[in-house]
């Protein structure tokens, strides 16, 4: 093996890499990501519409840190938001407690937080409003020492991101060309359908792997196979990446055919295409479609001539789904054809999301590591979607256990390996991953970025110079 560590050039040349699995297991990994990588990087904290109203708040937990975000004015931009580390700069106690276990802790109307050890009370805009005996201090605090830590907080696409450095890039700067490319779908108008969390036997680079990729489909999702080819390529962008259905069959090569909008396979694509997107809907808990697409799909055999193309049939479904969702009030953004190539089947979003995406729907994961068990992580999945005015469903975070009752045959199939990938890490014949430098490049970006935030710890190295 080379000591050469990759590079962009070497992820889009493919050259064939390597990492270990310190990452994965180390304690002492898992403690140096408390300082360098959750601490100097933008996380997706929660999405616009869980702050309606002024004062409504949230604590975002990561490792050992808890930031605070709160609304403290009308609008959809930054300015109307605040977030704070969520510790009382008094004696350490945080002003929100957070037990272990605990997804987050949320709340409306907040016009102060108050510690519950001394008193010591903070406005929504961080600083102290009142102090127990200011005057023992004689004269020594000043408003620097005794107001709220901040942290810098973001708007994209209907998230709010935070970043506990204050030296850090603008957030339009890290989301890149992936943010740009996004940014066409319109995510901000789409609302929660689901949303669930689990903390599952696993670290957590295990959990978000499982979803980077398409490659495991023939091993893991074997029922899905009777419908459609799953042959993928992935690509990196810098901190970001992105995979996509690849085409062994020049016919169905379109704009189209690398997100899940695409043709199946067999004699008769009317047919495959339909029980395609209905497997796929059904089993990923009614999720990565929606309704309206499946049922456009379901009359293709009825409104398509036998001798219709891939082409045809595809621009058919969509052109008839995008019909029926305007007439129930859902408005498609409109895609430009070589952005929908670019933009692939999903999105990794460094360092621990995944977007699965349409012009109606999200396919959406987070992760996060649990307490200091570099063997156990916070599982979070979520669907989005469109919906007509006066019909978004109301949801909340729901801990559900990993079950297929709970999130679907193919979620209950990725569970299975999770628990059992983070258990042969362990062994002592494993020398390190192989992963596919075509399909799986959105793994190996993964580790390179962290390597970039871990002082070169972990970095896939090039299998040969």
């Amino acid at each position: 093996m080379s000591n050469r560590v990759i590079t962009d050039k070497d992820m889009d040349a493919e050259v064939l890499a390597t990492y270990g699995a310190e990452a994965f297991l180390s304690r002492e990994y898992l403690e140096a990501e408390k300082t360098l990588l959750w601490p100097k990087v933008w996380q997706m904290v929660e999405r616009l519409e869980d702050f309606p109203d002024v004062g409504d708040w949230i604590t975002y937990n990561v490792a050992d840190e808890s930031v605070i975000v709160v609304r403290v004015a009308e609008g959809d931009d930054a300015s109307a938001f605040r977030a704070f580390h969520n510790v009382c700069p008094h004696r350490g106690r945080q002003l929100v407690s957070v037990p272990d276990g605990v997804h987050s802790v949320r709340g409306k109307k907040r016009k102060n937080f108050i510690c519950g050890f001394h008193g010591w009370t903070f406005d929504t805009e961080g600083n102290n409003s009142y102090i127990l005996d200011q005057q023992d201090w004689h004269g020594g605090l000043t408003p620097d020492m005794t107001c709220l830590s901040t942290v810098k907080l973001g708007i994209w696409n209907g998230y709010i991101y935070i970043n506990m450095d204050p030296d850090c890039e603008p957030l339009k700067e890290f989301m890149g060309r992936a943010g740009e490319i996004l940014d066409h779908f319109d995510l901000a108008k789409m609302r929660y359908k689901w949303r669930q969390w689990a903390i599952y036997p696993c670290n957590w680079k295990t959990a978000i792997e499982a979803f980077l990729e398409p490659y495991h489909v023939a091993g893991t999702h074997t029922q899905l196979l009777d419908y459609g080819d799953y042959y993928a390529l992935s690509k990196q962008y810098g901190w970001h990446s992105v995979s996509s259905y690849d085409t062994r069959d020049d016919k169905f090569k379109m704009s189209e055919s690398a997100g899940t909008t695409r043709a199946g396979k067999g004699d008769d694509a009317r047919v495959s295409t339909y029980e395609l997107i209905r497997e796929n809907y059904e089993t990923v808990n009614y999720s990565a479609s929606t309704e309206t697409l499946v049922k456009a799909a379901s009359r293709l055999v009825d409104e398509l001539p036998e001798t219709a193309t891939p082409a045809e049939i595809i621009a058919h479904w969509l052109k008839s789904a995008k019909a029926d969702d305007a007439a129930r009030g859902v408005i498609w953004p409109e895609v430009p054809p070589a952005i929908k190539q670019e933009s692939g089947l999903a999105w990794g979003l460094f360092p621990n999301q995944n977007i699965l995406h349409g012009e109606t729907f999200a396919l959406c994961y987070r992760v996060r590591p649990f307490g200091d068990d570099p063997n156990k992580c916070v599982f979070e999945s979520y669907a989005l979607e469109r919906f007509p005015e006066g019909e978004v469903p109301q949801t909340e975070w729901v801990h559900a256990d990993p079950t297929a009752d709970n999130w679907g045959s193919v979620l209950a199939q990725d569970f299975s390996n999770m628990e059992f990938v983070q258990k042969g890490m362990k062994s002592s014949g494993f020398r390190g991953a192989l992963p596919n430098p075509h399909q799986e490049q959105k793994v190996i970006n993964l580790h390179r970025n962290l390597g970039r935030m871990m002082g070169g710890r972990g970095a896939p190295k090039a299998l040969k110079d």
